[in-house]
């Protein structure tokens, strides 16, 4: 399936009327958001789980760090949207399920320690408890010394880290629509 930047917009914008809680913006991550994401991921870590995939164009910045398609996973909630980027990636692992239930949506495949997990999840659509219990999870998934990258439209990081994790603001993207925060959970 051919991907362009205005097909990207159309399914993005199909999604975001269909479930808006489900999308936190107007438009796709830009190119910009992207590499600033992706940059923040050592390629020779391990395994990498991106979720809230969207139409790709974070994993696109991924793999073009250097994460080979195999060790990539991506996770998207809406199932258009998992279906466009399974055939816009055909040797990524992608999965159609729940982010706030990971147990379940990656079962006992993905039990290995992640080497960088990215999360586009909406985290401010959502009540401050459900937040934590997220990043809770994810960073239980990760491999130590490993970054959770979560991107905001925030003014401030939008969960509190865990204890014995840091939080810092690596990026601020002013040309996305809206201008988006990267910031790096990574434990102490």
């Amino acid at each position: 399936m051919p991907s362009s930047p205005f097909s990207d917009n159309l399914r993005f914008l199909r999604a975001l009327l269909t479930r808006p809680k489900n999308i936190g913006a107007l438009l796709p991550s830009s190119p910009g958001l992207a590499k600033a994401i992706a940059r923040q991921i050592d390629p020779a870590a391990g395994p990498v789980l991106e979720i809230g995939a969207g139409t790709g164009v974070v994993s696109a910045a991924i793999l073009a760090r250097g994460v080979p398609p195999e060790r990539l996973t991506l996770l998207e909630y809406d199932e258009e949207l998992a279906r466009h980027i399974a055939a816009r990636f055909p040797k990524v692992h992608v999965i159609q399920g729940d982010a706030f239930d990971l147990d379940r949506t990656l079962g006992p495949r993905y039990s290995a320690p992640f080497g960088a997990i990215v999360s586009g999840i909406p985290l401010l659509n959502h009540p401050v408890a459900r937040r934590q219990a997220y990043i809770d999870g994810l960073t239980r998934r990760l491999k130590p010394g490993c970054p959770m990258i979560q991107f905001s439209y925030g003014q401030h990081a939008p969960v509190v880290p865990p204890p014995g994790y840091s939080v810092v603001r690596t990026a601020l993207i002013w040309a996305n629509i809206p201008p988006a925060k990267v910031w790096v959970y990574r434990k102490l």
